[in-house]
């Protein structure tokens, strides 16, 4: 019993030890073991690692490559024409240990970082005239900018893998003015487009009405044409009738005469009993002698 109270005890302290000297390094990390605050040994194979316990600690690092999106900078270009420039990076912790000295842990490299490219991106844009900045020459100014930004960050054991701006505005006041601008241009081109359209529109409907008063005119002067074509038609036949029996003639528009005067109507007629116009009326030797 005395035995079992010594061992398990014993067994405990062993175990704990054991656990607290024991950590893992993942493929995703590296590590630091540090005695008291002062690095010992630097760690960059994932696996099973030893450290002693309560006397060391271990710190990790990430080794993968790392994201920084930096705040929006305002940038005067070279011809005084400013811009809203919003850049990010990708980085890599290549030296824990360096790293660990100069800077101690990720938040304050991402803002010692931040200061570095912004700092870095005024100086080299500052250099360029607008229409530079917004050209495929961009892309070379980005290099400039990544190549002095990584002699800086070496320093800080990283390694700059990528600069580039992801976003280039105007400010809001120009890009106000300029919005504005566009908007004049284009109601501008509208009137411009409303005009034609109505000088095309009365063009079109002057032909349309000289085409239908040619036509009318046209389709007049074709009746005109039958109708006395028609009227000589007419008169030829009469004319042949009246030639080949005067007699008859004469009754038939005496009839007719008598149809348009006497029948209907309000009109008077005061004649002589005697007349021409009733030579008709009573008489038939008249018929009989014409």
């Amino acid at each position: 019993m005395k035995l079992n109270k010594v061992l398990i005890p014993v067994i405990v302290v062993a175990a704990l030890a054991t656990y607290l000297s024991l950590f893992v390094v993942k493929e995703i990390n590296q590590a630091i073991v540090l005695q008291f605050g002062d690095p010992k040994k630097v760690i960059t194979k994932p696996g099973l690692q030893f450290k002693v316990p309560f006397i060391q600690n271990v710190v990790f690092l990430d080794r993968r490559i790392l994201n920084l999106d930096t705040p929006p900078e305002e940038v005067i270009a070279s011809d005084q024409k400013r811009l809203i420039v919003d850049a990010y990076a990708r980085f890599k912790i290549v030296d824990p240990l360096k790293f660990y000295i100069s800077v101690g842990d990720e938040r304050v490299a991402r803002s010692r970082l931040s200061t570095i490219i912004n700092s870095r991106i005024r100086s080299v844009l500052g250099k360029q005239s607008l229409a530079t900045l917004l050209s495929e020459d961009r892309t070379k100014q980005m290099a400039i900018i990544q190549e002095g930004v990584n002699t800086e960050a070496n320093n800080f054991g990283i390694e700059i893998i990528d600069v580039r701006i992801k976003r280039a505005d105007l400010p809001q006041a120009n890009s106000e003015a300029i919005f504005k601008r566009m908007q004049t241009e284009r109601e501008r081109e509208a009137k411009e487009f409303r005009a034609k359209g109505a000088e095309m529109a009365v063009t079109i409907t002057s032909t349309a009405d000289k085409e239908v008063t040619v036509l009318l005119a046209n389709a007049k002067k074709q009746s005109e044409i039958m109708k006395g074509e028609g009227d000589g038609q007419r008169n030829k036949i009469f004319a042949n009738a009246f030639g080949k029996d005067p007699q008859f003639f004469a009754f038939y528009r005496a009839m007719q005469a008598y149809e348009t005067a006497l029948i209907g109507g309000d009109t008077s007629l005061i004649l002589s009993p005697d007349s021409d116009f009733f030579k008709f009326f009573g008489d038939t030797g008249v018929i009989n002698k014409q």
